[in-house]
């Protein structure tokens, strides 16, 4: 249960198509909220993986629902779809900004934690960050490390992308009268005001890692995930760019690994995968174990070949000249162009991830 003392969190999920993970996402949550509101449903960049009437294709709704009547004791769950909102066809306008907006205008907490169906954060780190808000009501935002989790539990993908900022995930923010939630990507709330809390008292990624806060991603942990990303970045307006060379990166860096320096789904960038031998949230475990007892049909990557290139020398020795690369990259770059670097440094730094 949520110490008293502690502020109230509500926190806002966006999900289509959240199977498996919809209701161990919900438990994870559930014992630190003061409440979840879900908005689910699809935005017309989403139509191809979505149903008919702009739900998800899979079970998620359904589930959803199963949870708020079985196991949502102290009521703390709100269903969001777009009929609520005034959109009979079941689809959200837009690209996601109304999605956020729709769980943001329906918020009674102190502050307001954007959340992924498919991220998880372990029991100690929220309440570490629970504990940080307490102590510190100056706090107006948090962002997070987030790592990547990669085709199962025990692998992560990392890379030049993610080390120059992406990895950095604007989550947590201050809530009140007045306050808006102004886009979704990059997430930005603003005060009543009109300040970004950005500008404010703002814990960025650097801050809470030292804490050890991390942003566990499962974001390609499943081939049916990568799939349906496929076909959303296809058709999403804000994502062409990746979209074009999608379909080889799936056949050649995801299901196979054709191309293993190029792993991570920003695959322009070098990439590579390294194990991951510490602690997950407790229910991410068990979606996993679930999965594996064969009480839930989701299909699992291949881990035969991600072991035998993990345990190559060659491999050991491309991702450590890839990594030092990375700096000599970096300094090159600033070398030549020290203001537009810096510049870019900074937006990145301040922008974190686009998804």
């Amino acid at each position: 249960m949520n110490h008293p003392s502690h502020p109230r969190v509500s926190f806002g999920i966006i999900v289509l198509n959240g199977e498996p993970f919809t209701r161990y996402c919900l438990r994870s949550l559930y014992p630190f909220a003061h409440e979840i509101i879900v908005v689910e449903g699809a935005s017309p960049g989403a139509a191809g993986v979505a149903h008919s009437d702009g739900h998800s294709s899979d079970r998620t709704l359904e589930l959803l629902r199963e949870f708020k009547a079985s196991e949502d004791v102290e009521g703390k769950v709100t269903i969001v779809t777009a009929e609520d909102d005034g959109h009979p066809d079941g689809f959200w306008p837009g690209e996601k900004d109304e999605q956020s907006r729709a769980y943001a205008r329906r918020a009674t907490g102190d502050y307001l934690w954007q959340v992924d169906v498919d991220e998880f954060y372990r029991a100690a780190d929220t309440r570490l960050v629970l504990r940080m808000l307490a102590a510190d009501p100056s706090i107006d935002t948090m962002s997070f490390k987030m790592l990547t989790f990669w085709g199962d539990l025990g692998y992560i993908a990392d890379g030049w992308y993610l080390r120059r900022g992406a990895d950095q995930y604007h989550r947590l923010f201050k809530w009140g009268p007045g306050y808006r939630y102004v886009k979704h990507r990059r997430p930005t709330v603003c005060d009543e005001r009109g300040r970004d809390l950005r500008t404010l008292r703002w814990l960025d990624a650097g801050a809470t890692g030292r804490t050890g806060i991390r942003l566990f991603h499962y974001s390609l942990l499943f081939p049916q995930q990568v799939r349906d990303k496929g076909e959303y970045y296809q058709h999403a307006a804000h994502s062409h760019a990746v979209a074009r060379g999608w379909n080889r990166w799936m056949e050649r860096s995801y299901f196979t690994l054709k191309e293993p320096f190029r792993v991570h789904n920003l695959y322009r960038h070098p990439s590579w995968l390294r194990r991951f031998e510490g602690e997950h949230p407790e229910q991410a475990e068990r979606l996993m174990a679930d999965i594996r007892a064969g009480r839930l049909d989701v299909e699992l990557r291949r881990r035969d070949d991600v072991e035998m290139l993990l345990d190559s020398r060659w491999y050991q020795l491309g991702r450590a000249a890839l990594m030092a690369g990375d700096y000599v990259d970096r300094g090159l770059r600033a070398m030549r162009h020290p203001r537009s670097h810096a510049a870019r440094l900074a937006r990145r730094l301040r922008h974190g991830n686009e998804e």
